[in-house]
Order: structure tokens, then C-alpha cells, then sequence
């Protein structure tokens, strides 16, 4: 990567999080007073295809699904991201995008869902220019009740990031800032923020890409992390403005 494109990157992602620090850590702007009859929380579970799902709804709707491969949960094989509506008991998004890593590319989706809070979110993921669909029951994880810090997600990740068309094994290196540095061994490198958000276990990430060999050029993509710290793995999904590239995430260290 050319020195001067790393500068300006740092320069960019250091900016984000002093903005993003002064406005309270990142999180909903609503002071996280979300409707205790939502879908929001953390659920995980397993899909009709024998994927396992960690699932992630917002206070605000917004959710992200990411789904793992085939009996092997380790390895994430893309997400479901949109926005939801929850009113009693039943969710539901028309503007779901599937961001599939495993040759399926982008897809337009709908999801449907029943939902009982904080004990059971049960659904389906359809396509209109796909198929077929699959199912997806989940449980409550009461890890989403933890509190968010810079401290505890610090740290050296080892995992695989994927984007469209691209896996690469990478480290990932957090550091008690929030500043988020990654090292493909392919040479793909980005650099970003993670900022705790303000309730959930959750953080809200921002990475720029290095152009070069990085399958997503010099993109910018928005997003999610999760921090399971029981076996001390980060989950990270993020995509562009357009919905059209993205990263994923999964990640283990010492």
C-alpha cells in the first residue's frame, strides 16, 4: 500500500473517533429508551440449511444477520442487513440485502419473523430473484446485557475477512483507543474505528480500505461488532453506502 494513502486513512479513522467520542461513544441518539416489546437484542441460533446465526436487532430496527458455513460456525459465510419493524410479536423488513460470500453475491431479501423479547426470534429470509429460502430459529443471549468498553475489545484477532469474492486470513489489532487495524496476508490492509455503543454489547465500526490488492478497493463501509467474550472471538459485518460491498469478520485472540 502506498505510505501516503496509509496516512490519509489514519488520519481519516482517527478523525471518526474523536468525533464519534465526543458525542458520547456512538450508539442510538435517542438515549438507547427502546420499546421493551421490540425484537431488539443478541440471538443466536441456527438456519434450515444447518448454518449457525448470530443475530443482532437494534433498538433503532436496524438489524444484521450473520449467518456461518454449512456445520461449521466458525467460518462466517455472509449476513442479512436491513431495517425491521417489531409490533407485537411479529418483525418484518422489505428491504433486506443478503451479503452472501460464498458465490451468491448481493441479494435483494425479505425477512419475517415472530418474536417473544428476550427469550425467542423465529423467521424466514426470502428472495425475489432467489432461491430457495431458509428458516431460522434463535434464543435470546444475554450477553447483549453486558456493558461495551474500549478495554475489553482491545486486542490481536486472527481470523478470516471476507468481502465479495475475496477471503483472506488477517489479523485484526484493536487498540484501548478503538482504532481498528488490518493486515491480510494477501497485503489488503484497512483501517478504522470501533466505538462502544451506548447500550447493547455492541459497537458501531467504521474501516477504510487501502485500495491495492483489497478486493474493495478504496471502500468505505459502516457497520457492527460483537465481542463474545467467553470465548474471546469478535464478529464484525459492515457494508458502503450502496449496499453493494462489505466486510466480514471473525476473529479469535490469545
Amino acid at each position: 500500500m502506498n505510505v501516503k494513502t496509509m496516512t490519509v486513512i489514519k488520519a481519516c479513522a482517527l478523525s471518526w473517533l474523536l468525533a464519534l467520542a465526543a458525542c458520547g461513544g456512538g450508539g442510538s441518539g435517542g438515549g438507547g429508551t427502546a420499546s421493551v416489546a421490540s425484537a431488539e437484542g443478541l440471538w443466536t441460533g441456527s438456519t434450515s440449511t444447518s448454518r449457525s446465526v448470530t443475530g443482532i436487532v437494534l433498538d433503532n430496527g436496524t438489524y444484521w444477520v450473520l449467518f456461518s458455513v454449512p456445520h461449521l460456525s466458525a467460518a462466517i459465510a455472509g449476513f442479512v442487513q436491513g431495517t425491521g419493524n417489531s409490533l407485537n410479536g411479529s418483525f418484518s423488513s422489505s428491504d433486506a440485502v443478503d451479503f452472501n460470500l460464498a458465490g451468491q453475491g448481493v441479494n435483494n431479501a425479505t425477512v419475517v419473523a415472530n418474536y417473544v423479547v428476550k427469550q425467542s426470534f423465529n423467521g424466514s429470509v426470502n428472495y425475489p430473484n432467489l432461491s430457495p429460502s431458509f428458516t431460522f430459529t434463535s434464543s435470546y443471549n444475554a450477553d447483549y446485557e453486558q456493558t461495551p468498553s474500549r478495554s475489553a475489545i482491545a486486542g490481536s484477532y486472527t481470523g478470516i475477512a471476507s468481502a465479495a469474492g475475496s477471503n483472506e486470513l488477517t489479523t485484526i489489532v484493536v487498540s484501548s483507543l478503538g482504532v481498528v487495524v488490518g493486515t491480510g496476508t494477501g497485503g489488503c490492509q484497512f483501517l478504522g474505528t470501533a466505538v462502544p455503543r451506548a447500550k447493547g454489547n455492541l459497537y458501531d465500526l467504521a474501516v477504510v480500505f487501502g485500495g491495492g490488492v483489497c478486493a474493495n478497493g478504496t471502500s468505505a463501509v459502516t457497520g457492527i461488532g460483537y465481542f463474545d467474550s467467553s470465548v474471546k472471538s469478535l464478529y464484525l459485518a459492515a457494508l458502503d453506502n450502496s449496499r453493494s460491498k462489505g466486510l466480514s469478520f471473525v476473529g479469535i485472540k490469545p
